[in-house]
């Protein structure tokens, strides 16, 4: 172990048991430390949980409320991403001296080899995906783990020494490190976003910068230059990590920018093209920057531009992130599910390059939809809007004087809508700007119900 998870003869306490709580049960079952599990949702059962998973069999199970009394059998807490540390509960874990780690701390004290980890508001999914094609290209070993999609307790027991892990970290998710210590990081961006779990964008700031905490002196953090809060913390950490910045606005002396559709790495008075824009298959500036801190994070760790550049200029978008569908009766469909806040939903529309229909709204997460909605400018002919927040967003559509907006009761009426009033040579856009659990249980089924939707209206009107 990297770190000593010493228990004390006590147990460990698994907090909830979906995904992340079934990974890191499996875990610590493999490893044969005693440990129970908890669920607040009072509507499981305990044969329900145990049929989850094998790890599940013999521990013990406690539904709806934790009592106090029984908190003292615990040594740690492993927390799920999706349980809020400043829950009544967890602060009586705390105050009865119960160590509160998170699924990516327990991951880690198991794990082996070196760790590249990213996070940010927007583009860590698909600047992760892509840091591990390059990576899997350089190296045989190689695991890509985190809020992509795949819990970094469920890969530990295939890592060796040589194994190179790829990780996608959340806020959530930094709330609960304590020894995590990447070789690498990166932060994205920082814009307003889950504000409902941080409560104050300095709350959120702080967590994003917590990735960085664990790393040694000399180890590398790669950060966006036009991000103002992360180039004021990359001042901060000079004096301790070699910070590699990226800019999309500008010619740097030292790092990674954009200039001319192409890009560069300035290193030492020498600068060398990287790719031009025009070979890659990621649309718009936000994935150039996404593209940036790739190459940052790679060459930091040793690959070299001559391997990089061979992945960059055959990958292709991930899933549910302005993935083109199909086109319908000369109009394209883009599914931009993983557009969850009003800043990667502005990437979104930026992306496109013809008169858009726009399906929007969702889940609450305290978001401000202003600087979304005056990015609308010529390009957004049709806001149609869905869920929880779409009467909040029209009040501010009407309060900037933007009319071309209406209801739809649910996903398929919406694209339904989208289909009638979109003509040949327009797009059909959804980039939600809001979370998705208000009517789906993820973005990712949100996205796909969406294609399927779409793909239906192709077959239809080819019959």
């Amino acid at each position: 172990m990297r770190v000593q998870m010493n228990p004390e003869n006590k147990k460990i306490l698994v907090v909830a048991t979906g995904i992340s709580g079934i990974a890191a049960s499996e875990l610590l079952a493999a490893n044969k430390l005693a440990f129970d599990v908890f669920d607040g949702n009072s509507k499981l059962t305990e044969a329900a949980i145990r049929e989850k998973s094998a790890a599940f069999a013999a521990c013990g199970i406690l539904i709806g409320d934790l009592p106090v009394e029984r908190m003292r059998e615990y040594a740690y807490a492993i927390l799920s991403p999706g349980v809020p540390t400043d829950l009544p509960m967890v602060e009586s874990l705390r105050e009865n001296g119960v160590k509160i780690w998170g699924e990516i701390e327990l991951a880690y004290a198991f794990s082996k080899g070196d760790v590249l980890a990213i996070t940010g508001t927007n583009g860590k999914t698909t600047t992760t995906a892509l840091t591990g094609a390059i990576m899997e290209h350089a190296v045989k070993d190689v695991c890509v783990v985190g809020n992509i999609g795949i819990p970094y307790t469920g890969m530990v027991s295939k890592m060796t020494e040589k194994t190179v892990t790829v990780a996608e970290i959340s806020s959530f998710q930094l709330e609960t490190v304590e020894h995590f210590a990447p070789m690498v990081t990166a932060i994205l961006n920082i814009t307003p976003d889950h504000l409902n779990r941080h409560h104050t964008m300095e709350n959120y700031i702080a967590a994003k910068e917590r990735i960085t905490e664990g790393q040694q002196q000399g180890q590398v953090c790669v950060l966006n230059y036009e991000d103002e809060v992360l180039r004021m913390f990359g001042e901060q950490l000079q004096s301790r990590l070699r910070v590699v910045y990226f800019s999309s606005e500008r010619e740097l002396e030292q790092g990674l920018y954009l200039k001319d559709d192409a890009i560069y790495l300035a290193l030492d008075g020498k600068k060398e093209l990287v790719c031009k824009v025009d070979e890659l298959q990621l649309l718009g500036k936000h994935n150039y920057e996404n593209v940036m801190a790739a190459v940052g994070i790679t060459y930091s760790y040793g690959v070299s531009l001559a391997q990089i550049r061979e992945v960059l200029v055959r990958f292709t978008a991930v899933e549910h992130r302005i993935e083109y569908v199909t086109e319908v009766a000369g109009v394209k469909y883009y599914n931009d599910s993983k557009g969850t806040n009003p800043d990667a939903a502005i990437q979104g529309i930026r992306a496109m390059n013809r008169p858009t229909c726009l399906i929007g709204g969702g889940y609450d997460k305290q978001s401000d939809y202003e600087d979304w909605i005056c990015a609308f400018g010529e390009k957004v002919k049709k806001l149609v809007l869905i869920g929880e927040t779409a009467q909040k967003i029209a009040d501010t559509c009407e309060r900037l004087g933007f009319q071309d907006y209406v209801f739809a009761s649910s996903l398929q009426e919406a694209v339904n809508i989208c289909y009638e009033v979109a003509q040949s040579g327009d797009a059909v856009l959804l980039s939600p700007a809001c979370a998705s659990w208000d009517m789906f249980e993820s973005y990712e089924q949100r996205g796909c119900m969406f294609k399927d939707m779409v793909r239906e209206l192709a077959a239809k009107n080819v019959s």
